[in-house]
């Protein structure tokens, strides 16, 4: 098919001084390509004179100086030749609705009327053509396609690469099947200019071939769908026994996997606690790089063979991919054991069919839902799990997943019902004899059927396992948000031009329920400030108080300080209930009236169904939520494990104030999952602190299981991969030189470093870092991440991953349970030693109920949590034998306090002092060894 063999594409970029052109910026730089017969026929480059500096962050980005430009035509001289390039040809940019109007701007100011051209957009093309991208900037996706592309940010080249990208995109979309075009032509038309011209030429030129739809694709509907592999049900019969001998094993791995002691020695310890029918729980901690996971697959899998199953839990989703796509292949590489294995998370992470395909004739999408909803489509077509995390987005937060995530129900007799995606997903995980899932869906499901009988469980990186179980029982109750929800439903019903009383206010029925509803809305208005005002009388009862950089103020609470027996506030919370029930009763009274209404003249009658309905839906989630609030306080033991948080967004005002409760002691949860198991593992790298496995024993709730332990070796010597510097210069942390001393190592002395990772414990000296070097020259060429500033913790991890050079400054998550597999570190600063903030409302609490049992909280807890996490970021730099980096300490506390001892035993190599002075000399010399 060759939908634009008569069309001249004119691919554009354009290197500019700034972003705002009515703001004296001015075009530095025109690149175009010219594409006939669908081939880059031709490319042009001209500099451009803007009569102007150049900024900083544009030669950082773009590497062209006001030297380069001096010399140069302006604007003036170029305009006629780039008129008359690009008459009667297709505008095309990446990022169209900059380039095209920036260079009309600048041709109207010189005389010349608009481009009045066709003009489309790659960015969206490219969303849509490749919807598994992890990134659509122009220098990522030339090199994920493999697109030249020798000089990003100049205009010549980013032209060149541009065009190729759109000759690619448009030979995928030419591929797709005739009903999908179909579906994307017809909601093209919101797509920026006239990108949607793409899409409805590729489709007509397909009608008119009339072809057969693939074998490899089904059609339901007006919907394309890759088949899927059947499930079929089988039991795993094997009796394959376990190489005993250390020959036999190396018998086994020979030509496959590198037969290393440590690791053999440690299967053998995992397989003799197998074996070990009174024994419960395995405590390991071993090395980064070891194989580990590799380790305990091999011991567990031989045990498989009963029809038991095992279950392994991650604390992120990226690990349980991981160890799914490279480990569990390696295993049965190796093992030849006919094992299946899948992943087991949350029913919202699968596409729901029969929501998205409902989306699709709901009215005109705003432009994020259209591009997502076309994506998708796509998408459809390529995958086999319906998993749409394979569409590597960074959130979740687009209005059309409250529609298209699967509530998890399963589906018999709807539309979709047999292609269902997360019933095909549960067929296979009843089949399969490793499940692997993540710490958080695990505290949740524990007792979910799909784990089978008896089964075995590994906990990787056990060191989050209760940080992550206590997070996934955390909630509150937003009664602002309740008041706002209550506010908007009646202007729904009243107030509004098209409410519901305006409409069908004349009907005796409705008036009747109408009358009813408004003063039951004002009465629960009424309770909800009631409830408001007794927690905020309680203030004085605070064991901390916190105002956060927006305003908020954070009280934290004992739960025996906040609701004393027989407080009224239980009294009030049953009225809450009954109330809410009343209101969501008569609202879907009113619901099924509109349902029933025989009147059609009225056009907006489906829009209030779905915003009633919508309403109702929020209301059934507080009923939900006030019970669990309610069923937590009744217990009193409940109550004295957790920890509860009054939120004021106004400090003055009580009526702004919500409730959030904390589990401060997992034990009870975690005690309810182990019984779920049997022979349980316990993996990290970081289990002991400075009296070994004796605080994680009790952060674990294993005291009464007598775990059993092992400290394994490294397969490999480790001081020849890692360095550990210690500055012995740097200013002390509450010195005020502390940030410009360490904006001054990040400016001048990562020369040679390709990833870089500034772990910090304060997201306030982060900003201001960030502030300090993101136009630094000497940092043009990586790209600065900081967390709370460039998005989201994934998409950080993403830009990292992807970019050649970058940076990331960083706090909390990033010292640990974050690994970048994929690039990398070759530099790891801990700017200081990371003891928790005493002022977190979490932290307080929890050293609160500890003094209160009498326990030293420094060292009991304060510091062997220090201490993981301490070598949890230096884990961050060797992942494998082949990781090789250096671990930068700039806390001077490590030498002065008498708690340093503790950490400095906690590295594994030596640790080397050395100078600011020398700091860049010893970073350069490691790398170029």
């Amino acid at each position: 098919m060759k939908s634009f063999e008569h069309t001249v594409f004119a691919v554009v970029d354009l290197e500019t001084t700034g972003t705002q052109r009515e703001e004296n910026n001015h075009i530095i730089q025109f690149g175009c390509a010219i594409i006939k017969n669908m081939k880059v026929v031709k490319t042009y480059s001209f500099m451009i004179n803007p009569h102007r500096d150049i900024p900083l962050a544009v030669q950082n980005l773009t590497h062209i100086h006001n030297k380069d430009v001096a010399q140069e035509k302006d604007f003036a001289y170029y305009a006629p030749k780039i008129v008359k390039i690009l008459k009667n040809t297709v505008f095309v940019a990446h990022n169209v609705n900059f380039d095209l109007p920036f260079l009309n701007f600048e041709l109207v100011q010189h005389g010349y009327e608009p481009l009045t051209n066709r003009a489309i957009d790659t960015v969206e093309l490219a969303k849509i053509a490749f919807p598994t991208e992890p990134s659509y900037k122009l220098s990522d996706l030339t090199a994920h396609l493999q697109i030249e592309h020798l000089n990003p940010h100049k205009a010549d080249s980013d032209a060149y690469g541009t065009a190729v990208l759109l000759i690619k995109i448009i030979e995928r979309l030419e591929k797709l099947p005739q009903a999908t075009l179909n579906t994307l032509s017809s909601l093209a038309h919101g797509l920026i200019r006239d990108t949607s011209w793409i899409f409805t030429s590729i489709a007509d030129d397909a009608r008119k071939e009339k072809r057969p739809l693939p074998a490899q694709y089904q059609q339901v509907r007006q919907i394309i769908l890759r088949k899927q592999e059947k499930v079929i049900n089988s039991e795993n019969q094997q009796s394959s026994l376990f190489p005993k001998s250390d020959t036999d094993k190396k018998r086994l791995f020979k030509n496959k996997i590198n037969y290393r002691q440590p690791q053999v020695d440690l299967i053998n310890r995992i397989e003799q606690f197998l074996n070990a029918p009174k024994q419960k729980a395995l405590l390991i901690e071993a090395p980064n790089g070891t194989g580990k996971t590799f380790s305990y697959l091999f011991s567990y899998s031989y045990q498989l063979y009963t029809n038991r199953k095992l279950v392994i839990a991650t604390p992120t989703k990226v690990l349980q991919r991981q160890i799914i796509e490279q480990e569990i292949p390696q295993l049965l590489n190796v093992t030849k054991l006919d094992l299946k294995a899948e992943e087991v998370k949350a029913s919202s992470h699968y596409l729901d069919l029969d929501g998205f395909y409902q989306s699709l004739y709901q009215g005109t999408p705003n432009k994020l839902t259209l591009v997502l909803q076309m994506r998708i489509l796509v998408w459809l077509t390529e995958t086999q799990t319906g998993d749409l995390d394979e569409l590597q987005l960074t959130n979740y937060r687009a209005p059309l997943f409250a529609q298209i995530a699967h509530p998890g129900d399963a589906r018999v007799g709807s539309i979709f019902a047999k292609v269902d995606f997360w019933n095909l997903a549960r067929q296979r995980q009843e089949q399969a004899d490793i499940l692997v899932t993540n710490h958080a869906y695990l505290a949740n499901h524990y007792n979910d059927t799909i784990w089978g009988q008896n089964p075995y469980l590994v906990i990787d990186e056990a060191h989050r396992f209760v940080d992550n179980v206590i997070t996934s029982r955390n909630d509150s109750f937003q009664f602002e948000s309740l008041w706002g929800l209550l506010n908007h439903l009646r202007n729904l019903l009243y107030y509004a031009d098209d409410s519901i009383f305006n409409q069908y206010g004349s009907d005796v029925q409705f008036n009747f329920l109408l009358g009813k509803l408004d003063p039951a809305i004002l009465d629960l208005i009424k309770v909800i400030n009631h409830l408001q005002r007794l927690l905020c009388s309680k203030k004085k009862k605070a064991v901390s108080q916190n105002s956060l950089a927006n305003g908020n103020l954070l009280l934290s609470f004992r739960g025996k300080d906040l609701f004393p027996k027989n407080s009224q506030f239980l009294t009030k919370l049953a009225e809450l209930q009954r109330k809410l029930e009343g209101i969501r009763q008569n609202t879907n009274q009113i619901l099924f009236k509109l349902y029933n209404e025989t009147d059609s003249s009225n056009i907006d009658r489906d829009a209030i169904l779905s915003e009633v309905s919508d309403q109702i839906d929020q209301l059934d989630d507080y009923i939900t939520k006030s019970y669990q609030l309610s069923d937590l306080l009744h217990k009193k033991a409940y109550v004295d494990a957790e920890g509860f948080i009054i939120t004021l967004t106004n400090p003055q005002d009580p009526l702004s104030a919500n409730l959030s409760w904390l589990m401060l002691d997992a034990t009870p949860e975690l005690h309810k999952i182990y019984d779920r198991f049997d022979h349980i593992s316990f993996v990290s790298a970081t289990l002991t602190s400075g009296k070994g496995f004796d605080f994680i024993i009790k952060l674990l709730g294993l005291t009464d299981l007598a775990p059993q332990k092992y400290i394994g070796t490294s397969t490999f010597k480790l001081a020849k991969h890692l360095e550990v510097l210690s500055v012995t210069d740097f200013p002390d942390i509450s010195d005020p030189k502390y940030d410009k001393s360490l904006t001054q190592i990040l400016e001048k002395d990562l020369i040679n470093k390709k990833h870089v990772l500034v772990l910090m414990t304060n997201l306030e000296q982060i900003k201001k870092v960030f502030s300090a070097i993101i136009n630094s020259p000497s940092l043009r060429d990586f790209e600065i991440l900081a967390q709370g500033v460039s998005g989201s913790n994934n998409r950080i991890i993403k830009r990292f991953a992807i970019a050649k050079q970058a940076l990331i400054l960083g706090a909390d998550s990033f010292w640990e349970g974050i690994d970048f597999h994929e690039c990398g570190v070759d530099l790891v600063i801990a700017t200081k030693l990371p003891f928790e903030s005493p002022d977190l409302p979490e932290v307080k609490l929890r050293q609160r109920q500890l003094v209160d049992r009498g326990i030293d909280v420094f060292h009991s807890d304060t510091m062997p949590r220090a201490i993981i996490r301490f070598k949890q970021g230096m884990g961050r730099l060797i992942r494998g034998e082949q990781d090789k980096g250096q671990f930068l300490i700039l806390d001077s506390r490590i030498w002065s306090k008498d708690y340093g001892p503790v950490f400095l035993a906690a590295v594994p190599v030596k640790v080397k002092k050395t100078s600011l002075s020398n700091l860049q000399e010893k970073l350069t010399n490691y790398d170029t060894r």
